[in-house]
């Protein structure tokens, strides 16, 4: 099955990166924030997230983007906190601590395996400008970045998958969504896609209830973003370029000799 994928995917919030932390992080930086509970506020903004989205979906306003989203959202919020006195640049960069959010600590070193055989991208609900500058920051080593924006669609809607893979001209079959969210992963298999799920049980803090466990039956379930490179045959490439190069032929070709030659590299690389 794996010798059939050719694009990994991956949801960003939440999946790649802690917005929560990240968040808390950066109201606390915020003098006229100091009496505010940096987690509690990072929630409240972040459960505005899917209700905003949804009137776009259902069609109630035009196409607009996160980061416009977010700064309407902002503003309710700190209406409702009753926080006066911020400057315009304030909150704007406040709410470009979107574009700051920091990678799970496996993250970018298990992308950087993955990518040695496979093409991987954002399917995000996020701003391209967002998850670029979100990328460069923190050393994502995105080969490109796809999502809402980018197709004019929010997920859960079919089109966010389905012209994603489209832009890159592979069909859904060919193409793995990794997410830590259930309802993310079953849309996108509704769609053709395979799917892996990777549990981020801290995501919503350490009392979350949700998105534990999977929910439906993926092609892949893993621990973490290195454990799935490992099962998907990417291993460290920094101790062992030769890797690298077999896994990209596998992929190229589904050559199961060289599958074979890889296996033994890998075998020789735990002695």
């Amino acid at each position: 099955m794996k010798n059939s994928i050719q694009v990994i995917m991956f949801d960003v919030f939440g999946t790649v990166v802690d917005w929560r932390s990240s968040i808390a992080k950066e109201v606390r930086r915020v003098p006229e924030l100091s009496a505010v509970n940096g987690e509690n506020f990072a929630d409240r903004w972040r459960a505005k997230y899917q209700p905003a989205m949804e009137r776009i979906r259902s069609g109630g306003r035009n196409w607009t983007k996160l980061d416009d989203l977010h700064y309407e959202n902002l503003i309710e919020l700190l209406d409702e906190y009753e926080i006066v006195g911020l400057s315009d640049d304030t909150r704007l960069h406040l709410n470009r601590a979107w574009h700051r959010l920091e990678p799970w600590p496996d993250a970018v070193e298990g992308l950087a395996r993955l990518k040695s055989g496979f093409t991987i991208t954002t399917l995000s609900n996020g701003n391209v400008s967002l998850l670029l500058n979100m990328a460069k920051r923190a050393g994502i080593p995105w080969d490109m970045i796809l999502g809402a924006e980018v197709v004019k669609h929010y997920k859960p809607q079919p089109e966010s998958y389905i012209k994603s893979a489209a832009l890159i001209d592979v069909d859904p079959e060919q193409c793995m969504l990794t997410a830590a969210h259930n309802s993310d992963l079953i849309a996108a298999a509704g769609c053709g896609f395979r799917t892996a799920f990777v549990a981020r049980p801290t995501e919503y803090g350490p009392n979350q209830k949700s998105d534990l466990e999977p929910a439906a039956q993926y092609d892949f379930v893993a621990s973490d973003f290195i454990d799935l490179a490992v099962q998907l045959g990417c291993w460290s490439t920094s101790q062992f370029p030769e890797i690298a190069l077999l896994n990209h032929w596998t992929v190229l070709t589904g050559n199961s000799k060289t599958s074979a030659w890889k296996f033994s590299i890998q075998q020789w690389a735990l002695l």
